[in-house]
């Protein structure tokens, strides 16, 4: 007798009084896992990033079912509404507008407060554009045995982005970072002026989409393909390898600003940014942005 997959989803344990955090496609509805569509056609209720855009998804799929928007602004309500749900016995799911939710994606208060009801949440794992790029990070993250920091996205003030991207620099593990289309330059040229110049950058843009892109350059090389890039829109998300020195050869990040404060009572920022990229390594215009940056604290 066949086994089909219809057979093995509904042999799938579905629990009562549970959110189920589901992945849904990031662009490529052929993401979707057999798993989420079981899911969402099972559940009671569906909480979605934005209810209008996730109808087309559902649409997609045949899948009609309640739907409710919990987003930032009504968040406290929503939540609220979903509990009593799940205390009557109900199974809910919650989507964002694309991937995993809670990675740089709201989720995180919903499952923070349903899990302090003392109720169950279920991951329904699926795309992800951070497991995208990391499983396309070669050399990058094999012999570092596929560690890496996840960033999410970098802040947009000048000095707090510097900040970030000094503990990238410093950092022995890979780093992972997303960025909008509006400031992908500008966060790119800033990296490449910290990093050395020879550290291997990975940039992928609208991962899974139609015109996906993946480019593998040296810190050196960002500059020109900035330049020639065919466009330069769409979601970014950026991995950058370790730093090669080991943690003993360099301090982190912590003791560096450290350093740097306690140097700026004494010395001008140039004079800081010499002593800092002798000790470290670290480009001197990378140093003197973070000794200015001490300097006005």
């Amino acid at each position: 007798m066949e086994f089909g997959f219809a057979d093995f989803l509904q042999q799938q344990d579905l629990p009562a009084s549970a959110l189920y955090v589901v992945a849904t496609p990031i662009g490529n509805l052929g993401d979707i896992t057999l798993r989420a569509l079981h899911v969402l056609n099972s559940v009671d209720g569906i909480a979605c990033e934005d209810t209008r855009h996730s109808a087309a998804l559902l649409r997609a799929f045949g899948i009609h079912k309640k739907c409710i928007a919990l987003h930032e602004h009504n968040e406290i309500t929503a939540t609220k509404k979903i509990i009593v749900c799940l205390q009557q016995n109900q199974r809910w799911a919650y989507i964002s507008d694309a991937g995993t939710p809670g990675i740089s994606d709201p989720g995180a208060k919903l499952v923070a407060e349903v899990q302090r009801a003392g109720l169950r949440v279920l991951p329904i794992p699926g795309a992800s554009a951070l497991t995208a790029i990391a499983s396309v990070g070669g050399g990058a993250l094999d012999h570092l045995q596929g560690r890496f920091q996840f960033i999410g996205f970098l802040p947009h003030k000048v000095s707090e982005r510097t900040a970030v991207l000094s503990e990238i620099n410093l950092s022995a593990q890979a780093s992972i970072f997303l960025e909008s289309p509006h400031q992908i330059k500008a966060s790119l040229l800033a990296l490449a002026a910290i990093l050395s110049p020879e550290r291997d950058i990975i940039i992928g843009r609208e991962l899974t989409k139609k015109f996906e892109a993946i480019a593998y350059l040296k810190a050196i090389a960002v500059e020109a393909w900035i330049e020639n890039a065919p466009s330069l829109k769409g979601e970014f998300i950026i991995l950058v390898a370790g730093n090669a020195r080991s943690e003993s050869q360099s301090p982190d990040a912590a003791q560096l600003n450290c350093w740097i404060k306690s140097l700026a009572k004494y010395l001008g920022s140039k004079e800081i940014a010499k002593v800092v990229a002798a000790a470290t390594g670290m480009p001197q215009k990378a140093a003197y942005q973070l000794a200015l940056i001490a300097k006005k604290q």
